[in-house]
């Protein structure tokens, strides 16, 4: 007679019968993903609050990753040492970002806060930078105060994006960083089209230059004159998503901020009630500008599609995608006092034929 030579072996519950992983909003208003209790803690998530009525043992999963992590789990929370205390030392803090599987294609990183030390009187991250590498689109380094922005990063493949914050401790500053990573689906209908760093969702909204202020950069440049808060070398597009019987868009300046777009020349140069008029808007541009594809103002189609100089007046496109071009050389020797642009969109229906 044969002897039954079997072992038993264990299955954690969770492995069997197992639901969908959806997203879902914590307790603490953090988002993260619907999954049973031993699974969220054996993955080191910690859980906010139940997120089934199927189960009482399926709960929001939310993860919170600090220096030196790695993850591959959607809607990960990255942030300094001590937060939301702030960090004043030196040194790089890094997190290695996987896709969860095969059908991931983009990051969507927001910067719920973003806090670092200002590039220089020239616009360069000498001091603090943000880095994000290992992805097939490239992202520019950031520093200074990017609380609320967002980037879009496409995955190479299966390969990991490494997202990294180096900090100078001969600096005293107090930074502080907390990033939500989203990975998006090959086919989800919010992932960025490419060539967007940026990308936003709404008819209507802001858009800004990274480490934009309508404060002046304390800093001088390198020939001792005011510097500027514009990023050098930064090149990228803001996309807009297009909302449903609209045909064209408008960018104008934000009412609130008289520097709301200063790219080149002499802020301080300037009567300041010129600033943000006709009078002081350039479209013979050549270092730093933006693009806005076959423009019109009033009706009337301008002669270029660049715009610099102290001042934009509201202007109009039909040209879709709708994405505004960012364009920022490496020289900001005679871009004194710049704070780069605040700009409002809004989307126009269609005309009724």
């Amino acid at each position: 007679m044969a002897t039954n030579t079997r072992k038993a072996r264990w299955f954690p519950f969770y492995t069997i019968g197992r639901f969908q992983n959806e997203v879902c909003t914590g307790k603490n208003n953090l988002l993260g993903t619907c999954m049973v209790r031993g699974e969220c803690s054996d993955n080191g998530g910690v859980s906010a609050g139940s997120c089934s009525t199927i189960t009482n043992q399926a709960v929001c999963c939310i993860y919170q990753k600090t220096c030196g992590a790695t993850t591959q789990y959607n809607n990960t929370y990255f942030y300094n040492s001590g937060y939301p205390g702030t960090y004043g030392g030196g040194g790089r803090c890094t997190i290695v970002v996987q896709p969860c599987d095969a059908n991931i294609c983009q990051l969507r990183i927001d910067f719920l806060s973003l806090s670092l030390a200002p590039p220089n009187g020239d616009g360069f991250c000498v001091t603090d930078s943000l880095q994000i590498t290992g992805g097939s689109s490239r992202v520019p380094p950031i520093c200074g105060e990017n609380s609320g922005q967002h980037v879009y990063v496409d995955f190479n493949g299966e390969s990991p994006i490494t997202i990294s914050i180096a900090t100078s401790a001969g600096y005293t500053f107090n930074r502080q960083w907390q990033f939500q990573i989203a990975q998006l689906a090959c086919a989800s209908a919010t992932q960025a089209p490419s060539g967007c760093l940026q990308y936003h969702l709404d008819e209507s909204g802001t858009v800004q230059s990274f480490n934009y202020n309508s404060a002046p950069n304390s800093l001088p440049n390198s020939i001792g004159v005011p510097g500027t808060r514009q990023i050098a070398n930064h090149k990228y597009g803001i996309c807009i998503r297009m909302g449903a019987n609209k045909c064209s868009i408008t960018w104008s300046q934000v009412d609130s901020d008289a520097y709301s777009f200063t790219l080149t020349n002499d802020v301080g140069a300037v009567d300041p009630s010129l600033l943000g008029t006709e009078a002081v808007q350039s479209q013979d541009c050549t270092t730093d500008f933006v693009v806005i594809p076959n423009p019109t103002q009033g009706g009337v189609p301008l002669p270029s599609d660049r715009f610099c100089g102290l001042g934009l007046v509201p202007t109009t496109t039909a040209t879709k995608p709708f994405v505004l071009f960012v364009n920022h050389d490496d020289n900001e020797d005679f871009d004194i006092s710049n704070r780069g642009f605040f700009l409002s969109y809004s989307q126009n229906g269609c005309p009724i034929i």
